[in-house]
C-alpha cells in the first residue's frame, strides 16, 4: 500500500485495476475525491450523499464506494504549500477513477490552469461532455428535448498546448522577423504571436474513443467538427485523420457521409454508424436548428470548448452539464463550471453538474443501475419544481431550495 504525506488510504476499500485492457472494479472500490474550491464544498457534500444513496438502493448493500480525500487547489496549498502536490497525481494514477470539484487557479501560482495541468500530466486526452434536457428545466429554445449529444473534445493539444509571445517582446519580434523573411509571410510588427499544435496521434486517439462510444451505446452518428476550410493543416487535418481512423479501424461498423449518397442513395443501412463532418461555424447553427441530427461529436480543443457550452445553454446552463476527462484508462470526473466564490459556503448553488458527472463515473465503473436511479430522481425532482436558485429563475411556480435540500429531495425521489 502506497504511503502518502497527507492522504489517508481507507482500509475497507480495494483498488480498481486494469486487466486485458478493461477495468476490474471491486464491489468496494476506493475512489479518490478532490472536494474543490469555492462552492466545491457544498456541491461535493451533496453529490457524495446522492451517490452513496443510489449505490445502496441499486445494489442492496452488495456494493459501495469508499471515498478517499485527495487534495488540489486551496486545501492542498494549506497542507503542502503546493497547489498540485505530486501525491495527488500519484493517487489518481494508482486508483484509476476519481471525482473532482471545481478548482481556482491562483494568480501568479505558476500554473496556466490547475484543471489543464491535471489533464495534461495525467494524459487525460478526451474531455467528454454529454448534454441532454431534463423535462421542466427552462430553456431559451422551443424544443430543448431535441438536444441529446455527447461531445468528445481533444484535451491536450490545440490552444491547450498553445505557445504565445507577447506583442513587442524580443521573442515575438524574432518569430515575426523569421517568418516574414524565411516563409514570405506579412505579419504586422505589432502582433502578438501564437502557435497551436494538432497532431495525428492526438486526433486519432480522440476520434477512436468517440467512435467506440457510439458503438458501445448504439448511437447512429459521429460528427467531426473543424475549421478546415481556413486552417487546412491543423483543423483540416483533424477532419482527414478522423476519417482515416474510422475507415482503417472501424470499417465494418461505419460508412462515411460521401458513401451514404454515392453507394446507398441517402438511405442509411441498418447497423451502421454514419461518420460525417461539419465546419465549426455552421455547426453552431446546426445545433440550434437541427440538434436531433447529431449524437456523438468529436472536435479539437477550442471548438469543443465553445460548442459544449453553447449546447449546455439550450438545456438549462452549466449547472446541468456534466463532464469527464478520460485517458486510456484513468477517468477524472468533474463539474464543468467554476468555483463561483461569491456563493462559497452559502448552500445555494445547483449541484447538478457534479452529480451528473458522478453518474458518468458510475457508468464508467459499469454501475449503470445506480446512475440511472439518480437521473430518474433528478427528473422527478425537477418535475415537482423543487430546484435551486438558478433553475428557480427559469421556472414558474417553482420552490427554491438549498443545495443540501435539493440533494435530500433527489434521494427521496429515487
Amino acid at each position: 500500500m502506497a504511503k502518502y504525506k497527507h492522504i489517508i488510504v481507507p482500509k475497507d476499500g480495494k483498488q480498481i485495476t486494469v486487466r486485458n485492457k478493461k477495468l476490474r472494479v471491486p464491489n468496494n472500490p476506493i475512489i479518490p475525491v478532490i472536494e474543490g474550491d469555492g462552492i466545491g464544498r457544498d456541491i461535493m457534500k451533496a453529490t457524495r450523499r446522492v451517490v452513496d444513496a443510489s449505490v445502496q438502493k441499486a445494489y442492496k448493500g452488495r456494493k459501495r464506494i469508499v471515498w478517499m480525500d485527495i487534495y488540489a487547489g486551496e486545501r492542498a496549498h494549506k497542507l503542502y504549500r503546493e497547489w498540485l502536490p505530486q501525491e495527488t497525481f500519484d493517487a489518481i494514477k494508482k486508483y484509476v477513477v476519481a471525482l473532482k470539484g471545481p478548482l481556482t487557479t491562483p494568480i501568479g501560482g505558476g500554473f496556466r490552469s490547475l484543471n489543464v495541468t491535471l489533464r495534461q500530466v495525467l494524459n487525460l486526452y478526451a474531455c467528454v461532455r454529454p448534454v441532454r434536457w431534463f423535462k421542466g428545466v427552462g430553456s431559451p429554445v422551443t424544443h430543448p428535448e431535441r438536444m441529446n449529444v455527447i461531445i468528445y473534445r481533444e484535451n491536450t493539444e490545440d490552444v491547450y498546448a498553445g505557445i504565445e509571445w507577447k506583442k513587442g517582446g524580443k521573442e515575438a519580434r524574432k518569430v515575426i522577423n523569421w517568418l516574414n523573411k524565411n516563409m514570405k509571410t506579412s505579419i504586422r510588427a505589432d502582433s502578438g504571436i501564437g502557435i497551436k499544435p494538432i497532431s495525428v496521434t492526438g486526433t486519432k486517439r480522440l476520434v477512436r474513443k468517440a467512435i467506440q462510444h457510439a458503438i458501445d451505446k448504439k448511437r447512429s452518428s459521429v460528427t467531426l467538427v473543424h475549421k478546415g476550410n481556413i486552417m487546412k493543416y491543423t483543423e483540416g487535418a483533424f477532419r482527414d485523420w478522423g476519417y482515416q481512423v474510422a475507415i482503417a479501424e472501424f470499417r465494418r461498423k461505419i460508412i462515411t457521409e460521401d458513401e451514404l449518397w454515392s453507394k446507398y442513395k441517402g438511405k442509411m443501412p441498418r447497423g451502421k454508424i454514419l461518420i460525417k463532418d461539419r465546419i465549426a461555424d455552421s455547426m453552431f447553427q446546426q445545433v440550434l436548428t437541427r440538434p436531433d441530427e447529431y449524437e456523438v461529436i468529436a472536435t479539437p480543443n477550442l471548438n469543443g470548448d465553445y460548442l459544449s457550452d453553447a449546447c449546455a445553454a439550450q438545456v438549462g446552463g452549466l449547472g446541468m452539464a456534466p463532464g469527464a476527462n478520460i485517458g486510456d484508462y484513468v477517468g477524472l470526473f468533474e463539474a464543468t463550471h467554476g468555483t463561483a466564490p461569491k456563493y462559497t459556503d452559502k448552500d445555494m448553488v445547483n449541484p447538478g453538474s457534479l452529480i451528473l458527472s458522478a453518474v458518468m463515473m458510475l457508468d464508467y465503473l459499469g454501475w449503470d443501475k445506480a446512475g440511472q436511479l439518480i437521473e430518474k430522481a433528478i427528473e422527478k425532482t425537477i418535475a415537482k419544481k423543487t430546484v435551486t436558485y438558478d433553475l428557480h429563475r427559469q421556472m414558474k411556480s417553482a420552490k427554491k431550495v438549498k443545495t443540501s435540500e435539493y440533494a435530500t429531495q433527489i434521494i427521496k425521489n429515487m
